[in-house]
């Protein structure tokens, strides 16, 4: 265990750590039809997920022809109330998580969640799923405050990867996500970065860049050991 490579692991949570897609694609489709738009499958919102809830459904009005942006404003924070309420109803840990973060932990790893999905969310449903405890920080997309430009400072900027790193000790430390998003700013961050091929990965796994790809959480270990 000594010899493990990294002292520090952060996760992605939407497609990494947790099977999100139905929940989201439940709140996108609740303020699609606020909105008099069509509803969108929900196995298709699997597409949409990356940049975080905003673009999720940006990307869904879009596709319909659009809206005015303050009609949107509205929209979105019809949509973050509905998902308030509902972020856990389908949500589940990928198959393995469990035994994984146990596993990392009996290792002496320091782990920390990254996420573009809002922090007060991501905690909320870390805890309804009892995976809260193993993390010494969750990192939302708003909670690294704004850019210049007034955009959250948020994947793929390397900001939140940079303070997980550092909340973890700030030794050798390793990122696991499945868009290009978290690996452009593992990349940005100067850390290797393990794709999962299973979740909602915005392009073919092995085309987006990545030290190296699992295709289950079963094999992140022994995929950082050979990193």
């Amino acid at each position: 265990m000594a010899d493990f490579p990294f002292r520090g692991i952060g996760f992605d949570l939407d497609g990494t750590l947790l099977d999100t897609f139905r929940d989201l694609g439940a709140a996108v489709n609740h303020a699609l039809e606020l909105g008099g738009f069509s509803p969108v499958s929900v196995e298709s919102s699997k597409d949409l997920i990356g940049g975080g809830a905003k673009i999720m459904l940006a990307r869904a009005v879009e596709a319909q022809g659009g809206m005015p942006e303050e009609d949107f404003r509205a929209l979105y924070k019809a949509m973050l109330a509905y998902y308030a309420e509902h972020n856990a109803v389908h949500t589940r840990p990928y198959p393995h998580a469990e035994e994984v973060l146990n596993e990392l932990a009996s290792r002496g790893v320091q782990m920390a969640v990254v996420t573009n999905k809002f922090e007060a969310f991501a905690r909320k449903v870390l805890g309804d799923l009892g995976l809260d405890r193993h993390f010494v920080s969750v990192i939302g997309g708003d909670s690294m405050g704004r850019a210049a430009d007034g955009s959250f400072l948020a994947k793929p900027a390397p900001d939140p990867v940079i303070e997980a790193r550092k909340l973890c000790g700030g030794e050798a430390f390793a990122f696991v996500g499945d868009s290009s998003y978290d690996v452009r700013a593992a990349r940005g961050a100067g850390v290797p970065v393990v794709v999962a091929g299973y979740g909602y990965c915005d392009a073919a796994p092995h085309e987006l860049g990545g030290d190296a790809v699992i295709d289950s959480l079963a094999g992140l270990i022994a995929a950082l050991e050979r990193l």
